[in-house]
């Protein structure tokens, strides 16, 4: 019952913006220096503790499509290099075209952005905002365009999405170093990029407002049991399973599912706990996977899970939307309307918690992130809500690989 979507801001099948994916690609040669980094972050440190006086942020999402035009060739961004029909393609479509052919992402992130200037403002922090996408208007390339037109050099990345994971953080820094490339501005821009902030509280903490708020919802509206009638289900985005194991730096053993897994349970632990709810059963579980049937990707599907509920003794399910940032096309669509509908049809009562999307506690947490670099903070002194963190600033040799593609060019880490 699994879904097939090919777009996400958070961890998304596997794609390679606007312009077609090599056929193959040869290893990095393992190098000391940074490529694209501030002087700060060119050693490669795990953390980067000198300040670093940079003059405007960068924020980098996914994209989408704007209207039903859009539609079919956004999809072909999303999946170039795969050799994927229009005909294909089509079967996709149609969640983006019951929305009109607009995905909501792109005015999330106007929204988004106009919030971190309004609280970079408000701290009196002197810092613009540019905002580009991966895969549809306005593109990264057009963002550093317009930053070195108004005199911006030294940019501090955002990458809207907080886990470890290829699609999640190494292609947002393939696309930095591409669009340095294409632009020509590899000799005069440079770019670092926040810690992925999947335990950073900013980020925890909408979801932990959410799920007390779910279960008291639920509690209120039946006579339920909460530690044997309701279950709370994580929901992140699917990824091949060759890539999750390759997500995080090797040494670190994080196991199966690697350190994209090993987070989002780890996050899933604090939420419940500062929930309240550490008696309430819970479980981690996927959405929105694509690809052939043949190639494992992480497991279980989320309607899978959703129909093992009432065998177990559940009436109802609190669906958390971990593994996103904001109400984006597989949020709306996975969740809200196949989730929903299989727990309808099982029949279970089933509520959805919101995504950070701009929640103060969100907004302001990632402008701390950037305040650590601006201020070097020292590690010791930068929050985490898990053992796994706070995570590198600067990522580790081999972090992330593509195992279909291999390393290629990437800014804000270690060769290769």
């Amino acid at each position: 019952m699994a879904a097939v979507n090919l777009g996400s801001d958070a961890a998304p099948a596997p794609s390679h913006g606007r312009k077609p994916a090599p056929a193959a690609s040869a290893p990095c040669a393992l190098g000391a220096v940074v490529p694209g980094a501030t002087p700060a972050a060119q050693g490669g440190p795990e953390h980067v503790t000198e300040p670093v006086a940079y003059d405007a942020i960068l924020l980098a999402g996914f994209g989408g499509p704007e209207g039903q035009d859009d539609v079919i060739p956004f999809l072909r961004n999303v999946t170039s290099g795969r050799g994927i029909p229009d005909e294909r393609l089509e079967e996709v479509a149609h969640h983006y075209r019951h929305f009109g052919g607009t995905s909501p992402i792109n005015q999330q992130n106007r929204e988004l952005k106009a919030a971190l200037e309004a609280e970079l403002e408000r701290r009196g922090i002197d810092l613009p905002v540019y905002w580009g996408n991966r895969n549809w208007d306005p593109y990264l390339n057009d963002a550093l365009g317009e930053a070195k037109a108004a005199g911006h050099t030294t940019l501090i990345a955002i990458a809207t999405s907080a886990y470890s994971s290829y699609s999640s953080c190494r292609q947002y820094r393939e696309d930095f170093a591409d669009a340095l490339a294409d632009t020509g501005l590899g000799d005069e821009v440079q770019i670092d990029k926040v810690r992925q902030f999947f335990d950073h509280p900013g980020f925890v903490a909408p979801f932990v407002e959410g799920v007390r708020d779910g279960l008291a919802g639920l509690e209120a509206s039946g006579d339920l049991n909460r530690t044997t009638e309701i279950e709370v289900l994580f929901a992140t985005h699917s990824i091949p399973s060759t890539d999750a194991a390759k997500s995080g730096p090797a040494e670190r053993g994080f196991g199966e599912g690697g350190a994209y897994a090993a987070q989002h349970r780890a996050v899933a632990e604090v939420v419940m706990a500062k929930a309240g709810a550490a008696d309430v059963p819970w479980q981690l579980v996927y959405q929105s996977r694509s690809g052939p049937p043949s190639m494992p990707w992480l497991e279980p599907d989320i309607n899978d899970a959703i129909e093992e509920l009432p065998a177990a003794g559940r009436k109802a399910v609190v669906i958390v939307p971990l593994g996103f940032v904001s109400d984006h096309m597989e949020v709306l669509w996975d969740l809200d309307n196949e989730a929903i509908e299989t727990a309808e049809q099982h029949g279970l009562a089933a509520v959805r918690v919101p995504t950070p999307g701009t929640h103060p506690d969100y907004v302001a947490g990632l402008v701390d992130l950037v305040l650590e670099r601006v201020n070097g903070t020292p590690v010791a002194e930068r929050p985490a809500e898990t053992e796994l963190g706070p995570w590198y600033d600067v990522c580790r040799p081999g972090c992330c690989e593509n195992v279909r593609l291999g390393f290629r060019p990437a800014l804000a880490g270690i060769a290769p």
